[in-house]
């Protein structure tokens, strides 16, 4: 019996251990992509920016992990192909490390935030899985419904 409650309580532990870094982790690609993304936007734009990862981790059209949805592209050799990602800043040839300071605290504070209340919060972006700044205007737009606007965020299912 005891032996038995050891074992079970082994196997708990390291569940959670390893669902604790992989949220740590998911956290982390989470406020890497609101970071590079909208830091210079709204709260509100930040949040929609997250929504939309969190939408297509939910669809069966993209990878099922909030960092498989983040690092998504083209992968050569495991490097990711200069500008042929899902969110341009992924593979834009720049270091992807953040500036240690407000920007930065601030998403890894809103993604922490985020991770844990996902699932009950209202759908801002209406189940948009695709979003892009107002300055550009990529081919796929014209084909997309678009469903908002926040900041400089077009946001579109």
């Amino acid at each position: 019996m005891i032996l038995a409650v050891s074992l079970l309580l082994t196997l708990l532990t390291t569940a959670s251990g390893i669902r604790s870094l992989q949220d740590e982790e998911s956290t982390r690609c989470l406020a890497l992509n609101i970071y590079h993304e909208s830091r210079s936007e709204s709260r509100l734009s930040q949040f929609a920016v997250s929504q939309v990862v969190f939408n297509r981790v939910e669809s069966k059209r993209f990878p099922g992990s909030v960092c498989e949805v983040v690092r998504q592209g083209i992968h050569k050799r495991g490097v990711p192909v200069r500008n042929r990602c899902q969110f341009s800043w992924y593979c834009d040839g720049r270091h992807d490390n953040p500036l240690a300071g407000k920007a930065w605290r601030n998403s890894l504070e809103l993604a922490t935030w985020m991770m844990t209340a996902k699932d009950f919060l209202p759908q801002l972006v209406h189940g948009a899985t695709h979003y892009h700044a107002d300055y550009v205007s990529p081919s796929w737009s014209r084909i997309r419904k678009r469903v908002l606007k926040v900041d400089s965020h077009i946001f579109y299912r």
